[in-house]
């Protein structure tokens, strides 16, 4: 059975979440699963981070729906994208770019059939009126060329990743979890390879924390420490055991960090 993922920032309060499922159950009987629709309103770089988290988790041939679009009813396009496991439906905003990247050999198409939209057409709501119908049609196995056309001009995203400069690495804080923890772009490759020896410095702008201890997960510091460590996504994460690290620190996503170990 082929599934269909949804992936918004509309919440569940109102009833769009499930108008866009309704779409979808009219079509095909694919298995429908959510991902999220708790992102922050209109953060597309914070969509396609859960999206590009996650897509990899799920099964070959699943169809991803990422719908966080500010730019709803204006020229942007409406994107189908095939990769070499998985494939992504969603507007033209950089939201399915760093997953296509990840997935790999990816095509991208504009979605242009009115044959596989839903009418009439909604100027402020395509996650219903085209992103859900297109993927359902494909679930169907509507072949990708007939519901719209290769492009190669498209608005592309993609996570940078931290590096060494000198004697430290730099890097950004990709996301921030609901526990405040700090997710950076930083991969666990870079780092020393006795980095649990060693106490992390973390510098941001003009504020420095030091002496942080290198930890293998949240337990081995004391409640309400500070920490870093190396999280599921297998980048550091700068942490507080049981607390809130963005709290406490005052940093947010996109926030430049450097770290020095000794």
């Amino acid at each position: 059975m082929r599934r269909i993922t949804f992936l918004t920032d509309f919440g569940t309060k109102e009833g769009y979440v499930a108008q866009m499922k309704g779409v979808v159950s009219s079509i095909t009987d694919a298995r429908i699963l959510d991902i999220t629709h708790e992102v922050s309103p209109h953060n597309v770089r914070e969509g396609a981070f859960i999206l590009w988290a996650t897509a990899p988790f799920f099964p070959l041939g699943t169809i991803h729906v990422a719908v966080v679009d500010p730019g709803v009813g204006t020229e942007r396009k409406g994107l189908l994208i095939t990769t070499k496991k998985q494939i992504l439906v969603g507007p033209d905003n950089g939201i399915l770019l760093p997953t296509a990247h990840l997935l790999g050999d990816f095509v991208v198409y504009e979605i242009t059939n009115p044959k596989y939209m839903i009418h009439p057409l909604s100027r402020t709501f395509h996650g219903r009126d085209i992103f859900a119908p297109v993927a359902a049609y494909i679930a169907r196995g509507v072949p990708f060329g007939d519901i719209g056309t290769q492009t190669t001009h498209f608005v592309d995203l993609q996570f940078p990743l931290g590096e060494h400069q000198g004697n430290q690495i730099v890097g950004k804080v990709l996301y921030v979890d609901r526990f405040g923890n700090l997710i950076t772009n930083i991969p666990q490759d870079i780092l020393p390879n006795d980095v649990e020896q060693k106490k992390t410095t973390v510098i941001s702008g003009s504020c420095q924390w030091d002496q942080i201890p290198f930890v293998s997960s949240y337990g081995y510091a004391k409640q309400g420490d500070l920490l870093v460590t190396i999280g599921s996504n297998h980048f550091l994460e700068i942490s507080v055991n049981q607390g809130n690290a963005a709290q406490m620190l005052g940093l947010q996503a996109d926030a430049d960090i450097q770290l020095l170990f000794g």
